[in-house]
């Protein structure tokens, strides 16, 4: 067995500086030396590599485990998800579909400020709620790209518009599992979670608005910007604070969608907006029930994904359940019952889950498979040529998500992610200002919010019992400064750049990205520590 240890070099803040050069490199060779995103991941994994063995000490087999961990976790359940969502949407194209959803999408508006917040912010919405995974932000990227948006411009929209909807994502399993780990209850989570992201949540519609066309979108476009802002905030907020997380994306993502039909009935804005400044396409006319039809693979989608996230259908694959034998677990070498974290006094369990049936990937298949045989005029060969023209776009993008995530399995066993963490909650009283930066941290390096929230929210919890300040509070801000994060996120950037065709190109998605995502953290920050003096602790 090996001892994990958060301060090797017996300086807190040496050992964390250390802990975070390889993803630091990485950001640098991103965005300021301009490398392809693999050659930039390759950098990071050496880096974290030789950070690992010095001077953390790990041996050489458990980077080698927690690498393979990382590599396997990239292949299932990510790469499936992946591959199985753009497939569904390439079947959707390939079918004739599309062209009515296009249709559809334009007859609510042809101003591309309006097309936007009903995809990337209320579909996107709709869709991070039922699947999650990185699902939204491939649809609606591609969707907007055939909407006639720059590919670029279409990766970064949504993935700043999925601020919104991502702490709540796949039923509410991120903050679920932050009240879960950090030991709070799961309704004054959320009723936190009110407190410090909501004021975010209404005004990205506006952001969204004024990446496109400036303070002059944001005037000519308000009724409808702030109905689905209003709609969608209050919404959310009604059923987080009575409810729970489960549904905080999929009602107020349906409802929103709604609110823009609504207006569009009435309102219009006098200039229509075109990202090419070309000129208004025409608008094809389609019956309610080709509408209907068009939108089905969709609807197929949350349909199946919804019966998959049900707590009786999750039962069934429990280690006690009767479908638990289709639950493959996996010992990692070198990991598994070898690696003891710090502060513990057992060997960590962590294992590789191959999940055949229930796992998300699975429920998406499933709506391929439905919406191919509902579809007539798609053939056999459609099927096929479809899932090979997904594979196609998206092996450069899945290799990237693996290094990423093998550089996340090493820095997490090594104790490099935990000191990192542990050097931000050294700051005392003015902990909560940096509270969220860790959870930004956690899901840069990881991509996941839940992935976050289990490494960092009993660190959250702790340090806030040393200083006095609502645990709650900072395990909802470890979730929101995550959710920001998801905007920069390389596995985020990776699956938008596979979808609009951009692969190789991650860093100028990343470049048009982070300064909104820095913006948002910074305001989250803020407001964190003002709320830390404002609400006593349990």
């Amino acid at each position: 067995m090996w001892n994990q240890t958060i301060d090797p070099t017996g300086q807190l803040w040496l050992s964390a500086i250390i802990a975070v050069i390889p993803v630091l490199v990485f950001l640098l060779c991103l965005v300021v030396f301009k490398l392809k995103g693999i050659t930039a991941a390759l950098i990071a994994v050496a880096l974290q590599i030789a950070v690992a063995l010095w001077p953390f000490g790990m041996p050489v087999g458990s980077i080698a485990g927690a690498g393979l961990l990382g590599i396997l976790t990239a292949i299932w359940p990510i790469a499936y998800i992946i591959v199985m969502a753009v497939w569904l949407y390439k079947l959707a194209v390939a079918s004739g579909r599309f062209d009515v959803i296009r249709a559809s999408i334009s007859g609510i508006s042809p101003d591309q400020r309006i097309q936007v917040l009903l995809i990337s912010f209320c579909f996107g919405a709709f869709l991070e709620g039922a699947a999650g995974f990185g699902v939204p932000i491939a649809i609606c990227a591609a969707l907007l790209v055939q909407l006639g948006f720059a590919p670029i411009k279409a990766a970064m929209l949504s993935l700043v518009a999925n601020v919104a909807a991502g702490a709540y994502g796949a039923i509410g399993i991120p903050v679920i599992v932050g009240a879960q780990v950090g030991g709070v209850e799961l309704m004054d989570l959320t009723l936190l979670m009110v407190l410090v992201l909501q004021l975010l949540t209404f005004s990205v519609p506006f952001i969204l608005v004024m990446i496109l066309d400036g303070w002059r979108g944001v005037r000519e476009t308000w009724p409808a910007t702030l109905a689905v802002s209003v709609v969608y905030s209050v919404v959310q907020a009604v059923i987080l604070i009575f409810l729970g997380p489960e549904l905080a994306d999929i009602v107020p993502g349906l409802l929103g969608m709604v609110a823009i039909f609504m207006v569009g009935r009435v309102w219009q804005p006098k200039r229509i907006y075109r990202e090419d400044g070309g000129e208004i396409p025409a608008v094809e006319k389609h019956d309610f029930g080709e509408v209907v039809v068009a939108w089905s693979p969709f609807y197929i989608l949350t349909g199946v994904i919804f019966v998959w996230s049900i707590p009786w259908f999750k039962s069934l694959f429990l280690p006690d359940g009767p479908l638990s034998w289709l639950v493959f677990v996996v010992p990692i070498p070198g990991i598994t019952g070898v690696v003891v974290p710090a502060g513990a006094d057992a060997p960590t369990a962590a294992a590789w889950s191959f999940t055949p049936v229930n796992a998300t990937g699975t429920a998406i298949l499933i709506a391929v498979l439905v919406t191919f045989f509902t579809t007539p005029r798609l053939t056999g060969g459609d099927l096929w040529a479809q899932l090979a023209g997904a594979v196609r776009e998206l092996w450069r993008p899945i290799v990237l998500i693996a290094l990423i995530l093998v550089v996340a399995n090493i820095a997490n066993y090594s104790g490099g992610s935990a000191s990192i963490g542990n050097a931000l909650a050294a700051v005392g009283l003015l902990f909560p200002l940096f509270s969220p930066i860790i959870g930004w941290f956690g899901v840069f390096i990881t991509g996941s919010v839940v992935n976050n929230n289990t490494l960092f929210a009993q660190l959250q919890t702790v340090t806030a019992g040393e200083i006095g300040v609502d645990s709650t509070l900072l395990v909802a801000a470890n979730t929101a400064g995550g959710t920001v994060a998801k905007v920069v996120s390389p596995q985020s950037i990776a699956i938008a750049a596979g979808a609009v065709g951009l692969t190789g190109r991650e860093g100028e998605i990343l470049r048009a990205s982070i300064k909104y995502s820095l913006a948002m953290l910074a305001y989250v920050c803020v407001w964190v520590f003002i709320l830390s003096l404002i609400i006593p602790a349990a």
